[in-house]
């Protein structure tokens, strides 16, 4: 561990800690620290910086509950975040000083999200075969639904039907800065109804986050008559037009709201993004698929990119010495 040191990321490292997203081969915003610290409250942050000769060479976002470092929980996926020029076998060697220190500090196990291959601005899968190396425990496999813009695809008859129907309906589609028309008159009662559930971000706390990220979220409702009856929010990275959001509420009509508005997401908006990520359908931790959900996003031409999650025992840091020649 000599060449490697581990520290506990301060609110004095902000401005270096952000540095170094910019500048990572596998990092999007929502690593910075203005994203993670928005949910503060809910979490106890802990996460690590890694650095060689006084270098930074990687960062772990990450918090705490009991002897259990995980893999931020307020975000959506994680894992080491390095730059290009940190080779495979010293990404090794990395992962295993954050173990060394996890251990060495009382923590017992540490859950790791993956950052799913699509978001790598670089290929960027040293820390999976790391994993592999330790005998990690996959705990977890989500699946995302992933339309490839640079090869061609195609939408299928019912959501050409879709898309026709909501010509017919005059639909009207507005990129907008406030959320709250979709999140109280769309969102907030369409989960309520359908699953007795809430959305994870308030209106204030995404507005907060739209006025620190203006260019990496953005919120397109389609309206019917004048009144709002769908919408979606959309994370945008450098390869990637991801989902958050997806939600309708039609009373009773079949619109085509949906697909009108995903159409015009997919062929015009985001044509120039490498990917276009609706998201998860899975729920129980993986163990369940929403069929219906999946279908509708395959569709549109998406197929399955998985996201893993991972457990390792910080005592098996020793798994990782003697492993190259």
């Amino acid at each position: 561990m000599k060449d490697y040191t581990v520290k506990r990321y301060q609110e004095s490292d902000y401005a270096n800690w952000n540095a170094f997203i910019s500048e990572a081969k596998n990092a999007t915003f929502l690593f910075h620290r203005d994203f993670m610290d928005y949910h503060k409250d809910r979490f106890e942050d802990y996460s690590l910086m890694v650095y060689r000769n006084e270098k930074l060479v990687s960062v772990l976002p990450a918090n705490i509950v009991g002897d259990v470092l995980y893999s931020h929980q307020g975000l959506t996926y994680g894992g080491l975040i390095y730059g290009e020029d940190l080779k495979l076998a010293s990404v090794i060697l990395v992962f295993k000083a954050v173990l060394f220190y996890l251990n060495e500090n009382d923590f017992v196990k540490i859950q790791l999200k993956t950052l799913p291959s699509i978001y790598h601005d670089k290929p960027a899968e040293e820390l999976n075969y790391a994993l592999f190396l330790i005998d990690a425990q996959l705990i977890r496999r989500d699946t995302l639904a992933v339309i490839d813009l640079s090869r061609p695809f195609q939408f299928s008859k019912i959501r050409q039907r879709g898309i026709q129907k909501g010509i017919k309906n005059e639909l009207i589609i507005k990129e907008e800065n406030n959320f709250e028309s979709f999140w109280n008159q769309i969102l907030i009662p369409n989960l309520e109804l359908k699953h007795d559930a809430e959305p994870v971000h308030s209106i204030a706390e995404m507005q907060f986050l739209k006025s620190h990220f203006e260019n990496y979220i953005r919120q397109f409702n389609v309206y019917y008559n004048d009144e709002i009856v769908a919408g979606t929010t959309i994370f945008e990275s450098e390869n990637v037009a991801h989902c958050q959001y997806i939600s309708k509420f039609e009373k009773q009509q079949n619109l085509g709201s949906l697909d009108f508005l995903y159409n015009h997401l997919i062929k015009k908006v985001f044509v120039n993004k490498r990917y276009f990520d609706f998201g998860v359908s899975n729920e129980n931790q993986g163990k369940i698929l929403n069929d219906g959900l999946s279908y509708w996003k395959e569709s549109f031409g998406a197929s399955t990119i998985v996201h893993d999650f991972y457990e390792v025992a910080t005592i098996n840091f020793s798994r990782l010495e003697n492993i190259t020649r």
